[in-house]
């Protein structure tokens, strides 16, 4: 059964990863794969617990998924209210240099509260307007992507590997942001710098008025309407990780309780405004953009890691890892870059299954209560896991939503970004880790 399960979800990985080949959405296969798992744990002999088993992970995963619609809504509101319009008009600078620190920058701290992919989104289309030449715009979307996916590693709700980690308690908020936030910064801070001094220094150009895809013309027309969505979604979205706090329910009653003052916010301006038929502001009109195949490839990935799971085989592979290496930076550092080529959800989420967030009584009762005691919640093990599943998939163009979408954005090749920007991201992906080694070295 093992190698059965194995076979199976190696292959569907392989389809997965060449997405951008075969022109076909990984959430095909996803599902595919996921379904197969399940029926190949039912058909050799686990059908008696199959029902518990099975009810069990699907309530786990759509905790995330039920979470990831809600966040998703939220931005897309934001951007159908031109929300996006009022940031990315405010960016102003003198030269190319100065602008590509001041696009990191936003994008790192944009992309904590924001999802990576979207932050990218928002961030290279607003290049077009800014700078023409094809090479520079390729260097300056590529640092965006590193700083996006960097930015979600040090935030709760900045990327769906720390939202998984976060709502299933592995991680807190603020011992996360605390942690993290310096590694993260240093991740991108030496890229940028270096990549800085690939361009020249030349005054910006004049911005191009012709390109209306940033945004929505709403901003021109209201803009204090589109302010007051900006700040009431990022509000909610904040909000969130507070109401955890507050009442210890898990984070998807956060985000639908935002969600829904923000349905409430809508109707009203839609009907004050009398905006029906102009921009479908209500959020059963909004829902309808939600990428759907994203929510399903989530809920396909997760399901098919909890197959492998109830399978035994995570449990055994962290048993190998543990008597192979035994050392948390290591295996981090190996997940890190496997995250560049495998997608990092389905990496973590295996680790979630692998190793058991400990507690006092597992560390005092093991063999080895040092090393036990790096994966108690808010230990080592998990916040290296978080950095290094963010920041390590920067280091191919296709290691992260991020880079996909910068990809299919700008047709960006796939091998000019693994001569120009893998050295840089792999160069601050080392420092971030030196970092949290040094953080650990000072503090404990």
């Amino acid at each position: 059964m093992v190698a059965t399960l194995l076979v199976i979800f190696i292959l569907g990985y392989l389809l997965i990863a060449c997405e951008h080949v075969l022109h076909v959405n990984k959430a095909t296969f996803a599902l595919i794969m996921c379904s197969l798992l399940w029926a190949v744990y039912a058909l050799l002999g686990h059908d008696a617990a199959l029902s518990s088993d099975l009810i069990e992970a699907l309530g786990d995963t759509c905790e995330i998924v039920v979470f990831l619609i809600g966040a998703m809504t939220i931005v897309e509101l934001i951007d159908r209210y031109g929300g996006f319009r009022v940031i990315t008009d405010r960016i102003h600078a003198k030269d190319k240099r100065k602008l590509m620190w001041i696009l990191s920058l936003f994008a790192f701290f944009l992309s904590s509260v924001l999802d990576n992919m979207t932050t990218t989104i928002i961030m290279v289309m607003m290049l077009r307007r800014m700078i023409k030449d094809m090479n520079e715009r390729w260097t300056f979307a590529c640092v965006i992507v590193l700083a996006a996916n960097a930015g979600g590693a040090w935030s709760p709700i900045g990327d769906i590997t720390t939202i998984m980690l976060w709502m299933k308690n592995y991680v807190s908020s603020v011992d996360l942001i605390v942690n993290l936030i310096l590694p993260s910064l240093v991740s991108v801070c030496i890229p940028v710098l270096i990549a800085s001094h690939l361009i020249p220094a030349s005054k910006m150009e004049p911005l191009n008025t012709q390109d209306n895809r940033v945004g929505y013309d709403l901003y021109a027309e209201r803009p204090r309407l589109s302010m007051l969505i900006l700040i009431c979604g990022v509000a909610g979205l904040i909000f969130v990780p507070i109401f955890k706090t507050m009442t210890h329910l898990p984070p998807y009653m956060g985000i639908l309780f935002s969600l829904g003052v923000l349905w409430l916010l809508t109707e009203l301006l839609v009907r004050h405004y009398n905006l029906d038929g102009k921009i479908e502001g209500r959020v059963s009109q909004v829902i309808r953009s939600i990428d759907m195949s994203t929510i399903l490839f989530f809920l396909g990935i997760l399901m098919a890691v909890a197959a492998l799971s109830q399978a035994g085989i995570l449990t055994s592979l962290a048993e190998w890892l543990n008597e192979k290496y035994h050392d948390v930076y290591i295996i981090n550092g190996i997940i890190g870059v496997l995250s560049s080529i495998v997608d990092n959800v389905p990496l973590v989420a295996a680790c979630m299954e692998m190793y058991p967030v400990a507690n006092d009584a597992m560390v005092a009762a093991a063999a080895d209560p040092a090393y036990t005691a790096l994966f108690v919640e808010d230990g080592l093990f998990w916040h290296l896991l978080t950095f290094c599943a963010g920041v390590g998939g920067s280091l191919l163009i296709i290691g992260s939503a991020a880079g996909v979408v910068a990809m299919g954005i700008e047709k960006i090749p796939f091998t000019w970004y693994l001569k120009r920007i893998t050295w840089l991201a792999f160069i601050g992906y080392l420092a971030g880790i030196g970092v949290i080694w040094l953080e650990t070295l000072l503090l404990f």
